[in-house]
């Protein structure tokens, strides 16, 4: 650890508070690469100074594919300013950095989304089907403060771990990374298992009836059988080949998954 530091703790708070800007810039090339470089710009002129080449070097490597959650982004903003701060390698910030997206995307968009938002939504729409205008105002002022106050308490844990256990914490980096990342493809399975699509409508009968019942057979449930969203799986894995090494943006991805749900719509194959 280096002696002198030169981001102080209301930097990290700042920047915490700068989580709300993380859609800012949104897109579907680096999708929030572009707003998690405008949450941490100020911390990171304040930390190279005069030095505008390397500001600008740092903001290009921070301009890369994001996505997490905002709410839940000031942990990883602490982290990276703190073992920036304590001259840690390029390559570790980033690892950890990288490692942490998908874990907290999966929290925090299932605290926020899926429990904090219908439990007052529910509050408001009842208060307000009554005629009460405080309904909307209730949840308005409750999710707000709430998901501040979670921006807030998660910027802070993340400096205090990464300003008192820094060496700690780089000497376990391999394996903090590897167990965040078993989370992430975790996550990203299920999602894949779960929201894509795609099955196969062929159905065939056996042309000799032997019964006064005919039997249906699908080929997506004999698919099923054998193994459970294979499609989906497969597909996936297509997206991530071409992302990997096709070098695709997400442009043309869409085109592509639109195209193929088209012809497969047309001819019959795909639904």
């Amino acid at each position: 650890m280096t002696g002198s530091k030169k981001l102080a703790k209301s930097d990290y708070t700042k920047t915490a508070l700068r989580a709300f800007y993380l859609q800012n810039g949104f897109n579907y090339s680096n999708y929030q690469g572009l707003g998690y470089a405008n949450v941490i710009y100020p911390a990171l002129k304040k930390y190279y100074g005069d030095d505008k080449k390397a500001l600008a070097g740092a903001l290009e490597e921070n301009v890369e594919f994001y996505n997490t959650n905002p709410h839940f982004l000031p942990f990883v903003t602490s982290l990276h300013l703190a073992m920036l701060d304590n001259e840690r390698p390029e390559e570790e910030i980033r690892g950890i950095k990288m490692a942490l997206m998908g874990p907290l995307a999966g929290i925090g968009d299932s605290l926020s989304q899926f429990c904090l938002a219908p439990l007052f939504s529910t509050i408001a729409a009842s208060l307000a089907t009554d005629g009460l205008v405080v309904g909307p105002i209730l949840f308005f002022v409750a999710m707000n403060t709430i998901l501040t106050g979670i921006k807030l308490v998660t910027g802070m844990y993340g400096y205090r771990l990464g300003t008192s256990f820094i060496d700690k914490l780089s000497e376990q980096m391999s394996v903090i990374s590897r167990a965040a990342n078993i989370v992430g493809v975790t996550v990203i399975s299920s999602l894949a298992a779960t929201q894509v699509k795609l099955t196969i409508p062929y159905t065939f009968a056996p042309e000799k009836v032997t019964s006064t019942t005919q039997k249906i057979v699908t080929v997506q449930g004999m698919l099923d059988k054998i193994a459970p969203a294979l499609l989906p799986a497969l597909y996936t894995f297509l997206m991530f080949y071409l992302i990997k090494n096709k070098k695709w943006t997400t442009y043309k991805l869409v085109i592509l998954t639109v195209i193929i749900g088209i012809l497969g719509s047309w001819l019959g194959i795909l639904a």
